[in-house]
């Protein structure tokens, strides 16, 4: 079993680490924010003074931070300093591509092996293990993650070189948030033609409608019991999680210049929406959004 580093234990940083633990890996960890710390131990976590006491001694080091500019200086100033050579550095966020492909020249300057493996699953696969993974870097460093990256979750996909797996996460988050919105506007559409939720759920999940924004995770209350709707709307998966990764999307196609018309459009809906205060709530909830500015057209 390894010795794991892990920075960044928040809502999903910590049931990661602890599905680590359960796999039978030593796992010290670090956050900056106390509240996280003690969750964190709770779980299992041994707790490092540091970020840089967090790297020092272990073979893999994980960082799950917020954004590009967080990983970056975690590298430069904490990992690189304490880890031995050779050490594999895994970095589970969500950034920029930019971000990504510096923090890999960093790592492999100071002698690292680095992968860039963002996640899919939300807060639900990160506590299941069930997490998929989207990986980018080197063939041996993809090798040698993949047992530890199996302890989290259920699908592993080498996507190609460094900055792959964030290319794809924010392919697939822009897929998502167009498609939420796409199946919010319908149920608001079928409420006032008079058909019900349900009556359209039984529909459109099998027939060629179906997607997972309709069949996993329904934006109106009833048809899924589990998802968000049916519990106020709590994430989940945030709203401004969602627009940060719309925003990433709309970033990395302008600097190929990729025409994404929906995935631009829909980050626009959720500005909107995260203006309007509600960038806490579960992305689903965009459908109490768009169902309000309808009303305002009406009125």
């Amino acid at each position: 079993m390894a010795k794991i580093g892990f920075v960044g234990l928040g809502k999903m940083g910590s049931p990661m680490a602890a599905n680590l633990i359960r796999a039978g890996h030593d796992v010290r960890g670090f956050d900056v924010v106390p509240h996280a710390l003690a969750a964190a131990k709770q779980a299992g976590i041994t707790i490092a003074s540091s970020a840089g006491d967090a790297a020092s001694g272990v073979e893999v080091v994980i960082t799950m931070l917020p954004e590009g500019c967080h990983v970056l200086e975690v590298y430069r100033t904490n990992l690189v300093g304490n880890a031995g050579p050779g050490t594999l550095f895994i970095d589970c966020s969500t950034i920029d591509l930019k971000s990504a492909r510096d923090a890999h020249a960093i790592a492999q300057a100071a002698g690292m092996a680095s992968l860039d493996a963002p996640v899919s699953g939300g807060v639900v696969g990160a506590t299941n293990a069930t997490l998929t993974f989207m990986v980018g870097g080197e063939d041996a460093a993809a090798r040698r993650a993949e047992p530890i990256l199996s302890a989290m979750g259920k699908k592993i996909v080498h996507c190609g070189p460094a900055g792959t797996g964030q290319t794809a996460k924010a392919c697939n988050n822009m897929i998502l948030g167009a498609s939420m919105i796409a199946v919010c506007e319908a149920f608001v559409l079928s409420e006032r033609l008079g058909i019900s939720a349900q009556a359209l759920f039984d529909v459109v999940s099998t027939s060629s409608g179906q997607c997972w924004a309709v069949t996993t995770y329904c934006p109106v209350p009833g048809p899924v019991p589990s998802s968000p709707a049916n519990h106020g709307y709590k994430p989940g998966f945030a709203a401004s999680l969602m627009l940060k990764d719309l925003k990433l999307a709309r970033e990395a196609a302008e600097m190929v210049g990729a025409q994404t018309t929906l995935g631009r459009h829909a980050a626009d809906i959720y500005t909107g929406y995260e203006a309007a205060g509600f960038g806490a709530s579960d992305f689903s909830g965009i459908i109490n959004h768009i169902r309000a500015q309808g009303e305002t057209e009406c009125a």
